[in-house]
């Protein structure tokens, strides 16, 4: 997603128009232990300052992480140097914490800036830290991060992380919009995971207040081009409101999508994902099929075939296919796809419970993955390892945006496919939009090994 602080956003009017902003129901019950984090100093205060707060003045126990130190706000600067940025944006976070919640805990973990995904393992380790720490029950917990869905990549990156561990440890995770505000609109909020916090007229002062202290970003550095305020008037109407809002991370018991549901999907569209249509699918594929170290594939075994379009490349270097959906209509529209290839086979299978029989050289796990529940997904990987032949390799690729109605997210699963026992990653490719990784085990040689080149 593009968007820039500099276009005028979506008007806070529009936002205050729409029933669903004022009906969302209350965050009931407050944590002893409220740990917050942040991809950057302001974040805490912008997206979570009133929850803080009444937290805070009610004797709960308040820590703030903060991934970074935002020196990368201004990059056109010519009166401001990342050094001089970096230190006068801990300087506000701490000031602004004061206002909020005298007593509050703070941590800077000085990732740098626009790189939370490559140091997520810190993020992780500190919020493991923080938690392991507290003598509060998990029910008495909460963890609040930046949204998943924000747009901006160090957000969905700090919410990925604070995931991993959270939700482990039966810690309940809430994400905070920033960003969303002004790009999206009404349309674009996942309501049904909607929670908000009614301020009151001493926490609407206090986070007033806590925001201002942020004067590197509500305010121009000065009046040099590249010294614009990054939370400009308009953009700043969605923070003094007289209510926080908060989306529900963890999927918790969302149960693995059943077959109805893209039953339903593909009898409403030819192309329900533009498959077809879209560049950014056919680039995809390509990358996938680049990523394949061997050019011919052997057996394989491709789970969520969809229409077939990836089937058929995989069919052209392969001795011999598996695809398997659990839509009757996908089967259906991919059996007549590979009509004229012998050597591929296309059923309808509901997996990890239906299973085909065999071993695989390669298997293809493509856009499917956050479809499962936890347990449905590690049965998955157990019927996937138990199939693979001694140097098979598996190449998963997976959209990175949250999904409202997908028990699990991209992200998550391939943090999830990175522990699994004897699985090595030798092929990484990185997206703001999709992760695409192929793992094999110890006998798996690189390209240049295999070709006598390393």
């Amino acid at each position: 997603m593009t968007f820039s602080h500099l276009d005028d956003g979506t008007a806070e009017e529009r936002w205050l128009a729409d029933t669903r902003l004022i009906s969302a129901p209350p965050l009931e019950s407050l944590p002893d232990e409220l740990v917050v984090i942040a991809a950057h100093p302001d974040d805490e205060t912008l997206g979570a300052g009133g929850l803080i707060s009444r937290v805070a003045s009610q004797g709960g126990r308040v820590s703030v992480i903060v991934a970074t130190d935002g020196e990368g706000s201004h990059p056109g600067s010519r009166t401001h140097s990342p050094d001089s940025l970096r230190a006068k944006r801990r300087l506000e976070v701490i000031e602004a914490l004061s206002l909020l919640a005298p007593g509050a805990r703070v941590q800077f973990l000085s990732i740098p800036d626009g790189e939370v995904g490559t140091h997520a393992s810190v993020v992780e380790d500190a919020v493991a830290a923080a938690l392991d720490a507290t003598d509060a029950a998990p029910a008495q917990t909460l963890v609040v991060a930046p949204w998943s869905g924000d747009g901006h990549r160090d957000h969905r990156e700090a919410a990925g992380a604070v995931r991993n561990v959270a939700s482990v440890r039966g810690v309940r995770q809430l994400g905070y919009p920033i960003w969303m505000w002004h790009w999206g609109t009404p349309e674009d909020v996942p309501w049904s995971l909607a929670l908000a916090v009614q301020l009151t007229e001493d926490e609407l002062t206090r986070k007033g207040a806590a925001l201002r202290a942020h004067t590197s970003q509500v305010k121009a550095l000065s009046n040099e081009p590249g010294d614009e305020a990054i939370v400009p008037p308009r953009f700043h109407a969605h923070f003094t409101r007289d209510r926080e809002v908060f989306l529900a991370e963890d999927p918790g018991d969302r149960a693995t999508l059943r077959s109805g549901f893209f039953e339903d999907f593909y009898a409403r569209h030819d192309d329900p994902w533009g498959f077809e249509a879209r560049w950014y699918e056919e680039r995809k594929r390509a990358v996938l099929l680049a990523a394949l170290p061997a050019p011919n594939l052997g057996s394989v075994l491709e789970i969520g075939c969809a229409t077939g379009l990836l089937t058929a490349s995989l069919a052209a270097r392969s001795d011999r296919v598996i695809a398997v959906d659990a839509s009757a209509r996908a089967v259906d529209r991919a059996s007549r796809r590979l009509a004229g290839a012998d050597h591929v086979t296309i059923s309808r299978a509901h997996v990890p419970t239906e299973w085909p029989e065999g071993e695989f050289d390669t298997v293809v796990l493509s856009e499917v993955g956050y479809y499962f529940d936890a347990a449905d997904l590690d049965t998955l990987i157990r019927r996937i390892d138990a199939a693979l032949t001694a140097d098979g390799i598996v190449v998963a690729c997976h959209w990175r945006h949250p999904v409202a109605e997908y028990p699990s997210t991209g992200d998550r699963v391939h943090h999830t496919l990175r522990r699994v026992p004897g699985w090595r990653r030798i092929v990484l490719h990185e997206e703001d939009d999709f992760v695409l990784e192929v793992f094999g085990g110890a006998d798996v040689e690189s390209v240049a090994a295999r070709e006598g080149l390393a």
